[in-house]
């Protein structure tokens, strides 16, 4: 089965196929979204169940409402004020959620920089080789993690990834370090117990060394 399109503003099953992508229109409303190869797109003001992917980016209009959003090989991108019923997780691929937004859930990634902007994130943050960014004025819930990796082997030396707490962002748990990152936090942010990294206070609106 290839390509699914759901019109603007139409109501839907369960939509999934293998090769091809799922566009869902705005305002349109469906039960859970699944492909192997292919992108999955709400507009804005869609209604869905959970998306998930392997090899295809997930992408979200302004103020749609959906339960969880996995991929393996893409990324995940969301608009405004979007409510999230679920973790959100990604392998090799960067997580960006937009202002305004709820994740009731975990935010993963594996080897994609994961940013947040004015977002309420219910559950932890669970990370590992790329960069960090909780932005101004959002808030976690739980702990920021970057786990070790798995295997010890790599082809040349990775590049230490950054973390950046911003402007009035806020971390309630612990932020726990296996492995070095570089841990920048805004003067007017708070957070949790710091283990394995000394964070590094900044003013203004941007971290040191961001372009």
């Amino acid at each position: 089965m290839g390509t699914i399109e759901v019109e603007a503003n139409q109501t839907a099953g369960e939509l999934d196929t293998v090769n091809g992508r799922v566009s869902i229109g705005a305002g349109a409303a469906t039960g859970d979204v699944a492909t192997v190869n292919g992108r999955i797109e709400a507009g804005d003001g869609a209604r869905t169940g959970s998306m998930e992917t392997v090899n295809g980016r997930i992408e979200l209009g302004h103020d749609v409402q959906a339960g969880s959003l996995e991929t393996v090989n893409g990324r995940i991108r969301t608009g405004e004020r979007a409510r999230i019923g679920g973790d959100v997780e990604t392998v090799n691929g960067g997580i960006f959620i937009d202002r305004g937004s709820r994740v009731d859930g975990d935010v993963e990634s594996v080897n994609g920089a994961v940013g947040l902007v004015a977002t309420e994130v219910t559950g932890d943050i669970e990370m590992v080789h790329a960069d960090l960014t909780v932005g101004v004025g959002s808030h976690v819930h739980g702990t920021v993690r970057y786990h070790k990796p798995k295997s010890g082997f790599s082809f040349g030396k990775r590049r230490v990834p950054r973390v950046v707490i911003g402007p009035g962002a806020r971390v309630d748990g612990a932020l726990v370090f296996e492995h070095e990152v570089e841990l920048h936090v805004h003067e007017t942010a708070a957070i949790g117990p710091v283990t394995g990294a000394t964070a590094q206070r900044y003013s203004g609106d941007r971290a040191p060394g961001t372009d």
